[in-house]
Protein backbone atom coordinates (compact mmCIF):
# COMPACT_ATOMS: atom_id res chain seq x y z
CA UNK A 1 0.00 0.00 0.00
CA UNK A 2 1.21 3.50 -0.79
CA UNK A 3 1.54 6.39 1.67
CA UNK A 4 -1.90 7.75 0.79
CA UNK A 5 -3.55 4.43 1.60
CA UNK A 6 -1.73 4.18 4.93
CA UNK A 7 -2.87 7.69 5.80
CA UNK A 8 -6.43 6.77 4.91
CA UNK A 9 -6.24 3.67 7.09
CA UNK A 10 -4.91 5.66 10.04
CA UNK A 11 -7.68 8.22 9.62
CA UNK A 12 -10.28 5.43 9.46
CA UNK A 13 -9.19 3.63 12.65
CA UNK A 14 -11.21 5.92 14.92
CA UNK A 15 -14.47 5.92 12.91
CA UNK A 16 -14.28 2.14 12.48
CA UNK A 17 -13.69 1.71 16.20
CA UNK A 18 -16.73 3.92 16.84
CA UNK A 19 -18.79 1.68 14.55
CA UNK A 20 -17.63 -1.30 16.59
CA UNK A 21 -18.21 0.25 20.01
CA UNK A 22 -21.48 2.05 19.29
CA UNK A 23 -22.95 -0.35 16.74
CA UNK A 24 -21.61 -3.90 16.67
CA UNK A 25 -21.02 -4.43 20.39
CA UNK A 26 -24.39 -3.04 21.62
CA UNK A 27 -26.19 -4.99 18.90
CA UNK A 28 -24.39 -8.16 19.97
CA UNK A 29 -24.96 -7.61 23.70
CA UNK A 30 -28.68 -6.81 23.39
CA UNK A 31 -29.41 -9.61 20.93
CA UNK A 32 -27.46 -12.26 22.84
CA UNK A 33 -28.95 -11.37 26.23
CA UNK A 34 -32.52 -11.28 24.94
CA UNK A 35 -31.90 -14.32 22.73
CA UNK A 36 -30.58 -16.33 25.66
CA UNK A 37 -33.69 -15.52 27.72
CA UNK A 38 -35.86 -16.52 24.76
CA UNK A 39 -33.84 -19.72 24.29
CA UNK A 40 -34.40 -20.72 27.91
CA UNK A 41 -38.14 -20.14 27.57
CA UNK A 42 -38.33 -22.13 24.34
CA UNK A 43 -36.25 -24.97 25.80
CA UNK A 44 -38.52 -25.20 28.84
CA UNK A 45 -41.55 -25.22 26.53
CA UNK A 46 -40.04 -28.16 24.65
CA UNK A 47 -39.44 -30.02 27.92
CA UNK A 48 -42.73 -29.09 29.60
CA UNK A 49 -44.67 -32.10 28.39
CA UNK A 50 -47.57 -29.81 27.43
CA UNK A 51 -48.26 -30.73 23.82
CA UNK A 52 -49.40 -27.31 22.49
CA UNK A 53 -46.43 -25.50 24.05
CA UNK A 54 -43.99 -28.11 22.78
CA UNK A 55 -45.50 -27.89 19.29
CA UNK A 56 -45.20 -24.09 19.23
CA UNK A 57 -41.57 -24.32 20.37
CA UNK A 58 -40.73 -26.94 17.73
CA UNK A 59 -42.37 -24.85 15.01
CA UNK A 60 -40.46 -21.74 16.05
CA UNK A 61 -37.11 -23.56 16.08
CA UNK A 62 -37.87 -25.15 12.72
CA UNK A 63 -38.69 -21.81 11.10
CA UNK A 64 -35.63 -20.03 12.52
CA UNK A 65 -33.23 -22.81 11.62
CA UNK A 66 -34.81 -23.34 8.22
CA UNK A 67 -34.59 -19.76 6.93
CA UNK A 68 -31.57 -17.49 6.33
CA UNK A 69 -30.82 -14.78 8.87
CA UNK A 70 -30.61 -12.22 6.08
CA UNK A 71 -34.16 -13.09 5.02
CA UNK A 72 -35.34 -12.75 8.62
CA UNK A 73 -33.81 -9.26 8.75
CA UNK A 74 -35.52 -8.29 5.49
CA UNK A 75 -38.91 -9.60 6.61
CA UNK A 76 -38.80 -7.54 9.80
CA UNK A 77 -37.40 -4.34 8.31
CA UNK A 78 -38.82 -4.35 4.76
CA UNK A 79 -41.75 -6.75 5.08
CA UNK A 80 -43.55 -5.61 8.22
CA UNK A 81 -44.20 -2.06 6.90
CA UNK A 82 -46.56 -3.59 4.32
CA UNK A 83 -48.61 -4.80 7.30
CA UNK A 84 -48.56 -1.36 8.88
CA UNK A 85 -45.69 -2.09 11.29
CA UNK A 86 -42.63 0.10 10.82
CA UNK A 87 -39.54 -0.46 12.97
CA UNK A 88 -36.32 1.54 12.90
CA UNK A 89 -33.15 -0.18 11.61
CA UNK A 90 -31.40 -0.83 14.93
CA UNK A 91 -34.46 -2.30 16.74
CA UNK A 92 -35.24 -4.36 13.61
CA UNK A 93 -31.74 -5.83 13.69
CA UNK A 94 -32.05 -6.53 17.43
CA UNK A 95 -35.36 -8.34 16.94
CA UNK A 96 -34.11 -10.45 14.04
CA UNK A 97 -30.86 -11.39 15.75
CA UNK A 98 -32.65 -12.13 19.03
CA UNK A 99 -35.09 -14.47 17.30
CA UNK A 100 -32.24 -16.16 15.46
CA UNK A 101 -30.15 -16.64 18.60
CA UNK A 102 -33.21 -17.89 20.47
CA UNK A 103 -33.90 -20.54 17.85
CA UNK A 104 -30.38 -21.95 17.80
CA UNK A 105 -29.49 -21.51 21.47
CA UNK A 106 -32.73 -23.14 22.63
CA UNK A 107 -31.50 -26.50 21.36
CA UNK A 108 -28.20 -25.98 23.20
CA UNK A 109 -30.03 -25.15 26.43
CA UNK A 110 -32.43 -28.08 26.03
CA UNK A 111 -29.55 -30.52 25.48
CA UNK A 112 -27.71 -29.12 28.51
CA UNK A 113 -30.78 -29.54 30.72
CA UNK A 114 -31.26 -33.11 29.50
CA UNK A 115 -27.60 -33.81 30.35
CA UNK A 116 -28.34 -33.31 34.07
CA UNK A 117 -29.13 -36.71 35.63
CA UNK A 118 -32.87 -37.14 36.20
CA UNK A 119 -32.18 -38.55 39.64
CA UNK A 120 -31.16 -35.13 40.91
CA UNK A 121 -34.42 -33.58 39.77
CA UNK A 122 -36.41 -36.41 41.31
CA UNK A 123 -34.51 -36.06 44.59
CA UNK A 124 -35.18 -32.32 44.71
CA UNK A 125 -38.88 -32.84 44.10
CA UNK A 126 -38.94 -35.55 46.76
CA UNK A 127 -37.64 -33.19 49.45
CA UNK A 128 -40.34 -30.67 48.63
CA UNK A 129 -38.72 -28.34 46.12
CA UNK A 130 -41.09 -26.97 43.50
CA UNK A 131 -40.39 -27.16 39.78
CA UNK A 132 -39.16 -23.57 39.54
CA UNK A 133 -36.88 -23.93 42.57
CA UNK A 134 -35.49 -27.22 41.29
CA UNK A 135 -34.68 -25.67 37.94
CA UNK A 136 -33.10 -22.60 39.50
CA UNK A 137 -31.05 -24.29 42.22
CA UNK A 138 -30.33 -27.78 40.90
CA UNK A 139 -30.71 -28.14 37.15
CA UNK A 140 -29.71 -24.83 35.57
CA UNK A 141 -26.42 -24.38 37.51
CA UNK A 142 -25.26 -27.80 36.30
CA UNK A 143 -26.63 -27.30 32.81
CA UNK A 144 -24.79 -24.00 32.47
CA UNK A 145 -21.43 -25.77 32.65
CA UNK A 146 -22.43 -28.01 29.74
CA UNK A 147 -23.91 -25.12 27.76
CA UNK A 148 -21.03 -22.63 28.06
CA UNK A 149 -18.87 -23.89 25.13
CA UNK A 150 -21.64 -24.07 22.49
CA UNK A 151 -23.24 -20.84 23.72
CA UNK A 152 -19.87 -19.13 23.50
CA UNK A 153 -19.63 -20.28 19.90
CA UNK A 154 -23.10 -18.85 19.31
CA UNK A 155 -21.94 -15.52 20.76
CA UNK A 156 -18.85 -15.45 18.55
CA UNK A 157 -20.97 -16.25 15.50
CA UNK A 158 -23.38 -13.48 16.50
CA UNK A 159 -20.58 -10.90 16.52
CA UNK A 160 -19.93 -11.72 12.87
CA UNK A 161 -23.62 -12.01 11.99
CA UNK A 162 -24.20 -8.42 13.11
CA UNK A 163 -22.46 -7.40 9.88
CA UNK A 164 -25.67 -8.38 8.06
CA UNK A 165 -27.38 -5.47 9.82
CA UNK A 166 -25.53 -3.19 7.40
CA UNK A 167 -28.01 -4.32 4.73
CA UNK A 168 -30.84 -2.59 6.61
CA UNK A 169 -28.89 0.63 7.20
CA UNK A 170 -27.65 -0.04 10.73
CA UNK A 171 -24.42 1.88 11.26
CA UNK A 172 -22.20 -0.81 12.67
CA UNK A 173 -18.61 -1.76 11.86
CA UNK A 174 -19.12 -3.09 8.34
CA UNK A 175 -21.50 -0.29 7.39
CA UNK A 176 -18.95 2.27 8.59
CA UNK A 177 -16.25 0.55 6.51
CA UNK A 178 -18.51 0.68 3.46
CA UNK A 179 -19.19 4.39 3.97
CA UNK A 180 -15.48 5.18 4.31
CA UNK A 181 -14.44 3.04 1.34
CA UNK A 182 -17.11 4.23 -1.11
CA UNK A 183 -15.57 7.65 -1.97
CA UNK A 184 -11.97 6.40 -2.04
CA UNK A 185 -12.41 2.87 -3.53
CA UNK A 186 -9.90 1.59 -0.94
CA UNK A 187 -12.12 -1.38 -0.20
CA UNK A 188 -9.35 -3.89 0.45
CA UNK A 189 -7.55 -1.76 3.04
CA UNK A 190 -10.63 -0.60 4.95
CA UNK A 191 -12.38 -3.95 4.86
CA UNK A 192 -9.13 -5.46 6.09
CA UNK A 193 -9.15 -3.15 9.10
CA UNK A 194 -12.78 -4.05 9.78
CA UNK A 195 -11.86 -7.74 9.61
CA UNK A 196 -9.05 -7.13 12.08
CA UNK A 197 -11.47 -5.51 14.53
CA UNK A 198 -13.89 -8.46 14.23
CA UNK A 199 -11.02 -10.88 14.78
CA UNK A 200 -9.81 -9.06 17.90
CA UNK A 201 -13.30 -9.11 19.44
CA UNK A 202 -13.63 -12.84 18.70
CA UNK A 203 -10.21 -13.51 20.24
CA UNK A 204 -11.25 -11.68 23.42
CA UNK A 205 -14.47 -13.71 23.58
CA UNK A 206 -12.57 -16.97 23.04
CA UNK A 207 -10.19 -16.09 25.86
CA UNK A 208 -13.13 -15.22 28.13
CA UNK A 209 -14.80 -18.51 27.25
CA UNK A 210 -11.71 -20.44 28.34
CA UNK A 211 -11.60 -18.55 31.64
CA UNK A 212 -15.28 -19.21 32.34
CA UNK A 213 -14.91 -22.92 31.54
CA UNK A 214 -11.90 -23.18 33.86
CA UNK A 215 -13.81 -21.50 36.68
CA UNK A 216 -16.88 -23.71 36.25
CA UNK A 217 -14.75 -26.88 36.14
CA UNK A 218 -13.36 -26.11 39.61
CA UNK A 219 -16.67 -27.18 41.09
CA UNK A 220 -16.84 -30.51 39.28
CA UNK A 221 -16.19 -33.57 41.40
CA UNK A 222 -13.23 -35.62 40.16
Amino acid sequence: MDAGTWELVRAALGPLLAGLVYGTIPLTAISFTAGLALALAVALMRLSGIAPLAAIARFYVSVIRGTPLLLQLFIIYYGLPSLGVTIDPFPSACIALTLNVGGYASEVVRAAILAVPKGQTEAALTVGMGYATTMRRIVLPQASRVAVPPLSNTLIALVKDTSLASTIQVTELLRKAQELAAPTFEFFALYGVAALYYWIVCLVLSFSQARVETRLNRYVAR
